[in-house]
């Protein structure tokens, strides 16, 4: 949503959004764009007559709107807008990985290398991300590596909220001085990792008896992380929050924010994080090392090693100059190397170059304008 607002804002591109689900909670951004009807194409399955009629009706709408550039996002849009956009002949197809091993099973992995085959690009979100596609097969040459942007206003919290106000709303305690350990990361997949956020937080606990951990998101897994930390016998420390709609006001009361995952293309939490001026600790996972430089910014850590992760959190903890300093230079370096006017112009000159290797006209108008 984010690149769509960007290029509609530039106005070099005439942009069309597509769906597969109009139920998302991003359906009102989408409409407050004005780029008209949003066309939807449900979809049960890749291998029924319902997904040859969506595509069909996709491939139509692309001819008839003259659409010279199909972009999509992810996995199950890789797929239908790949095959559709080829069946429509459009010039410029350009596919996305964001996820590095651990997010797809074999038979999607399969079914996504063959779009890769019909796309003539596949833009990356990290270096990690650009190696793994490369290690399956994809040409050097068809890669590009975006990285995702961030506006920094969506980390600004609101300076007429009070620490005690931004706690209250979130239903965290007001009555003595807490220290907040903050993952944000959705509770629908095991890959992100909560068990071994929990457990660190055990350790932890046992040496800052001040520290309290927040997990924001929403999804079926909250109901057996509840009961982990129950186990573990941290309950009343631990805070869910649900899905953080103010991730700003959250951030703003963190000490130190972690992300746990075992595997990640770019986590854009990091980012939030970072740009929000907290110091991080993550697991070494996707493009993490390309956003945190350990010691500098955060913490690399191993993956699954809650005992490493805990010593980081609580030297951070004891530390408050030192972990400032850490979150001020993360500030510094999503400014400058994760911007979005960086995240536009990487992606126009991707579309410029390749509309101009398959179109004469084009070149011409590149020259003249450019």
């Amino acid at each position: 949503m984010q690149l769509t607002r960007l290029l509609n804002e530039d106005g070099r591109c005439r942009v069309h959004l597509a769906t597969l689900d109009e139920s998302g909670l991003l359906r009102g951004d989408a409409e407050r764009l004005g780029l008209g009807d949003i066309p939807k194409f449900p979809l049960t399955s890749f291998y029924d007559a319902n997904f040859i009629k969506q595509v069909r009706r996709f491939a139509a709408l692309l001819r008839e709107r003259e659409i010279e550039v199909v972009h999509t996002h992810d996995f199950y849009t890789n797929v239908f807008g790949m095959i559709g956009a080829t069946l429509a002949g459009v010039p410029v197809r350009i596919a996305s990985k964001r996820e590095t091993v651990g997010m797809r099973s074999r038979a999607q992995a399969f079914v996504q290398r063959g779009a890769f085959k019909l796309a003539h690009h596949v833009v990356v979100n990290a270096e990690a991300v650009r190696r793994q596609l490369i290690a399956e097969g994809v040409r050097t040459e068809k890669i590009t590596t975006v990285y995702n942007g961030l506006d920094m206003s969506r980390v600004t919290p609101p300076g007429n909220l009070s620490c005690a106000e931004t706690l209250a709303n979130f239903a965290l305690p007001t009555d003595e001085p807490l220290r907040f350990v903050t993952i944000v990361a959705n509770l629908r997949h095991e890959v992100k990792d909560h068990p071994t956020f929990l457990r660190a937080a055990r350790r932890v606990r046992q040496e800052m008896l001040d520290a309290r951990f927040l997990l924001a998101g929403e999804g079926e897994l909250e109901r057996p992380l509840r009961a982990l930390a129950a186990e573990l016998g941290i309950e009343r420390d631990v805070f869910f929050t649900g899905r953080c709609e103010r991730v700003a006001e959250l951030l703003s009361i963190s000490d130190v924010c972690v992300l746990s995952s075992k595997a990640e293309g770019f986590s854009n939490s990091i980012l939030e994080y970072m740009a929000a001026a907290r110091p991080v600790v993550v697991t070494d996972v996707g493009g993490a090392r390309e956003a945190v430089a350990d010691g500098e910014t955060g913490y690399v850590v191993p993956v699954g090693n809650d005992e490493v992760m805990a010593a980081r959190i609580v030297s951070l903890l004891r530390d408050r100059e030192r972990a400032g300093a850490m979150g001020e230079r993360g500030r510094r370096v999503v400014a400058q190397k994760f911007s979005c006017a960086a995240e536009l112009q990487q992606t126009l000159g991707l579309y410029e170059k390749l509309l101009a290797g398959v179109n004469p006209a084009f070149r011409k108008v590149l020259a003249r304008n450019y």
